[in-house]
């Protein structure tokens, strides 16, 4: 599907994207049944930052970027551009300028199946972003693509509106309709393990708190004092 721009597409509620920030990638992922990861290849060019927002889609062609000039008129504030390729490319597909465009837009920041060049200064401009490579090979304006239409991006669809959340940890993508459902199942997973840090930090063992010992008894797990002693059996 080329050459078409979507105008319409799902929001996501401040307070959504807030809640699935809060939560960051490892939860939400196990919150909503251990799905919606991105592949580990869409890493982060800093640190310390996380985002959460509605996923504006673009599919480019290799080595081309013109249609994320198109889809910077598409975003608005609090959304995260997304971009595919319509095959695998490393090309350094986005920069400082892309990125001032999108932060005058308030774009949260970019997640991309392919290369970015910039990154000291995206860095210091403070705009975060998750992508395949880091790569100062330059890009083309020849090709057209689309924007707003459904993506398969390190293994994942993600549609238009779908909330997208990027940490340290790597990329989830939430489907638009269970974005509440995945926030209350995160929330309630997230004080769980509030209660068993606690018990942690006070010298419990997992062995117990997870009630593993029976298990472990059952598959052989046996306790000597000495080495020797196997040895000897």
């Amino acid at each position: 599907m080329t050459g078409i721009v979507v105008r319409h597409r799902p929001d996501v509620a401040a307070g959504q994207a807030s809640a699935l920030s809060a939560l960051g990638v490892a939860t939400v992922h196990e919150a909503q049944g251990r799905t919606g990861l991105l592949h580990p290849h869409i890493r982060p060019i800093q640190q310390n930052v996380a985002v959460a927002g509605a996923a504006v889609t673009v599919l480019a062609q290799p080595g081309d970027n013109w249609m994320l000039h198109v889809a910077v008129e598409q975003c608005r504030e609090g959304d995260i551009l997304v971009v595919a390729c319509t095959t695998e490319n490393l090309d350094g597909m986005f920069g400082d300028l892309l990125a001032t465009s999108l932060m005058a837009r308030g774009v949260r920041g970019l997640v991309i199946d392919a290369g970015v060049r910039d990154t000291a200064e995206l860095r210091r401009m403070g705009f975060p972003v998750w992508s395949r490579a880091v790569n100062a090979r330059g890009t083309v304006k020849a090709t057209l693509g689309s924007v707003n239409v459904p993506v398969v991006i390190a293994g994942q669809v993600i549609r238009p509106g779908d909330a997208v959340v990027a940490d340290d940890d790597g990329v989830v993508v939430v489907p638009h309709e269970d974005i509440d459902t995945t926030i209350d199942a995160g929330q309630k997973r997230e004080a769980n393990e509030t209660s068993k840090r606690e018990r942690l930090a006070a010298g419990e063992l997992g062995l117990d708190i997870y009630d593993m010992r029976p298990k472990l008894e059952a598959m052989g797990l046996r306790y000597i004092d000495h080495l020797s002693e196997e040895k000897n059996s």
